[in-house]
């Protein structure tokens, strides 16, 4: 598959309450669904048409096989996803208690087979050529696939489009100074970079989304997306910023929104249109994924988007 885009590390299964408003302790049963950010971006992405893959790893076990085979019937390449040996396909526990902002217990000990991504893992004619490349903050928590990314940054020498999703998963990192070091990093080789007023809290040391966007441009990114939740969303360029109004849906489970807005930039980027057009179609997709259980299984069709719209 000639790619379009290329999405770099996180992979699981994501298991769901199938009961809502209730701890983990009170739910019965489970429902099954592909997660982890950088692979929900890039089923997003393919479910509006995109051609893209993913650079992760899993273990050598049934939920390893379930990956491949969930991204291949998203229509997402499945060529770029390794195996480490020993390691386990991580398993993501979620509660709809409350719905709006689940808490997540995450089983990726003694290390994720995402965050053992190495030198030979990756796929340097792609890195070099696919129109987008899409990195997230989680992928430089430890090592090896910190010194991964940061070589695939150095690499690709903002080429094209080369998206930073900031995605701060507290729980991954020592504390918050060392995230900010490390997403910091990041920040000096890519051309967009989207995140949540926390998580830009953490990469640029304030949560204020216009200083945010401010400090963001500083650091050579061309184009900043803030999500304000019910505030709406903030896009930055160094020819001005705007604010994309929020759309207002009945959440049943906020978790993968953000990755459908991922999805849907994305493909706004390739398609060259305007960066508040791109915020307002990738709002919508979030918007809709909020409005459904589960990530992978959520992300919207381009109909379905334009419906909204």
């Amino acid at each position: 598959m000639n790619l379009e885009a290329l999405t770099v590390g996180r992979v699981g299964v994501d298991l769901y309450p199938e009961q809502s408003g209730v701890p983990l302790a009170g739910v019965r049963s489970f429902a099954k669904s592909l997660g982890g950010t950088a692979t929900n971006v890039a089923v997003a992405a393919a479910r509006l048409g995109r051609r893209t893959g993913v650079l992760t790893k899993v273990g050598p076990d049934g939920f390893g096989d379930y990956v491949r085979e969930a991204l291949t019937g998203f229509g997402v390449s499945p060529e770029h996803v390794g195996t480490a040996e020993g390691l386990q396909t991580p398993v993501v526990f979620c509660a709809l208690d409350p719905p709006e902002d689940p808490p997540l217990l995450f089983y990726r000990s003694p290390i994720a087979p995402d965050l053992t991504i190495g030198e030979a893992d990756v796929p340097w004619d792609v890195v070099d050529e696919v129109p987008l490349l899409w990195v997230t903050g989680t992928g430089v928590c430890t090592e090896p696939a910190r010194g991964t990314q940061r070589e695939i940054l150095r690499r690709r020498a903002r080429r094209g489009h080369t998206v930073l999703d900031l995605d701060h998963r507290p729980m991954f990192w020592p504390d918050v100074e060392t995230a900010r070091a490390e997403i910091g990093w990041m920040l000096d080789h890519v051309t967009v970079a989207v995140g949540n007023r926390a998580e830009v809290e953490v990469a640029v040391g304030t949560a204020d989304p216009d200083e945010a966007a401010r400090r963001l441009l500083d650091r050579g990114v061309r184009l900043a997306m803030i999500k304000k939740g019910a505030d709406g969303v903030l896009v930055a360029t160094p020819d001005g910023s705007w604010t994309v109004r929020p759309r207002r849906v009945e959440v049943v489970c906020g978790l993968g929104a953000g990755d459908g807005f991922g999805g849907a930039l994305v493909h706004g980027l390739l398609s060259g249109w305007e960066p508040v057009r791109i915020a307002t179609y990738a709002n919508a997709a979030g918007a809709l994924v909020a409005s459904r259980l589960a990530c992978a299984d959520a992300m919207p069709t381009a109909a379905e988007i334009e419906e909204v719209l």
